[in-house]
């Protein structure tokens, strides 16, 4: 039954202090964040999901950005607060916030922790002063081993992001760097390589010269590092750039990986969902005064809402599955996509990625190895029907 499906649980706040350079998310920077009207329109879209999908339980909310931490704390609680009445949450519900180290933000952890986050995720991105200017971040490295060790015991659960493979790094640098991060680390940390995405104000930079990231040869040394370091301090690599002690993976982003029900609330929000006339994706306005006039008019923002069909279920389900370290179970993927395995890929690359080691596949279940994972950008794409 659908009300028997768990549902993970979106909620996107836009507004940051500054547009990172390197962010190509649904991100917007204003003099005065409509806080009020914001924190209406977020309830209004969470009151339209629920009266369509029922009772269903919820094994995680997560509030991502954009800047989450900018958030006024009392919105924050009045969310969770709808969500408990208008689901079931799990009672293990992991309930995460993303924030920003820099000491205003930092500040509302408290409130937010009792508001009822229990996991925060940090956004520190490096502990070099000259790597954070050059990312463009409005905090220092000192605030940010204070924001993560005021995290640590404030939830009970926290994360944070680091960015390696910038510009002149060493892999020399980049260990003395990670070393220093996971002697902070309690559980994960979710290890990003620097990519130029287009549209963002690196893209334009590196397109005129003005930096070079490192080859293909040094990046895979960083990614080799970034495991051998991670594994001395007990995280394992479960997502192509996610490290996590065991059963300390971020079980809202393991939802989206194993292709779960998920809603997404807020201005630019996508979902995925299990609705009695069938599995749809929607689409929220991207921008915030749209999305909000939306809301006020009609009760949500939606701009799309399409059936998936069966192929290009099986196609989403394989990108995002793959890039776990447990890869897929044959016979969950063909119950949720209506497709079997074999159906979806291309088997003379299949058997080319097996041959080669970038592919497993054993006791029902088909995963990439860590060389894989390393090459799935330039795999999935042949690999995929």
């Amino acid at each position: 039954m659908i009300r028997d499906l768990a549902l993970a649980l979106y909620i996107h706040w836009p507004y940051c202090l500054a547009k990172c350079p390197y962010c190509d998310f649904n991100s917007h920077v204003a003099a005065v964040l409509p806080q009020g009207r914001m924190r209406a329109a977020l309830r209004a879209e969470l009151e339209f999901e629920a009266a369509r999908l029922g009772p269903r339980r919820v094994t995680s909310v997560f509030f991502g950005g954009g800047t989450p931490s900018l958030m006024a704390p009392e919105t924050v609680a009045a969310l969770i607060g709808d969500a408990a009445r208008l689901f079931t949450l799990a009672p293990d519900v992991e309930i995460t916030l993303e924030a920003n180290p820099t000491s205003i933000e930092a500040g509302r952890f408290a409130a937010y922790a009792q508001a009822g986050v229990n996991r925060v995720s940090i956004g520190v991105q490096s502990l070099r002063e000259d790597d954070l200017r050059f990312l463009g971040r409005q905090h220092s490295a000192e605030q940010a081993i204070k924001a993560i060790e005021l995290g640590a015991k404030l939830f009970p659960r926290h994360a944070f992001d680091l960015i390696y493979a910038r510009p002149h790094q060493t892999q020399t640098a980049w260990r003395a760097e990670l070393r220093e991060a996971l002697g902070l680390a309690a559980d994960h940390l979710s290890l990003y390589q620097l990519t130029i995405e287009e549209g963002t104000k690196f893209f334009t930079l590196h397109a005129r010269g003005a930096f070079t990231l490192p080859d293909e040869e040094l990046a895979a040394q960083l990614y080799d590092a970034t495991h051998e370091e991670a594994a001395k301090f007990g995280l394992a690599p479960y997502e192509v750039s996610n490290y996590a002690r065991p059963g300390s993976e971020s079980r809202h982003n393991l939802a989206y990986w194993r292709y779960l029900d998920y809603a997404g609330i807020g201005p630019g929000a996508h979902g995925r969902l299990t609705l009695p006339h069938g599995f749809v994706a929607t689409t929220r306005h991207r921008a915030p005064e749209a999305w909000m006039d939306l809301v006020e008019k009609q009760g949500h923002g939606t701009t799309l809402e399409e059936p998936i069909g069966p192929q290009d279920r099986a196609r989403e389900a394989l990108i995002m599955g793959l890039r776990l370290a447990e890869g897929i179970d044959e016979t969950r993927f063909q119950a949720r996509t209506s497709v079997n395995l074999d159906d979806a890929l291309e088997p003379a690359m299949l058997a080319t990625a097996l041959a080669e080691g970038l592919l497993r596949r054993e006791k029902g279940r088909l995963s990439a190895t860590k060389q894989g994972r390393h090459r799935l950008d330039a795999l999935l794409p042949a690999l995929v029907r």
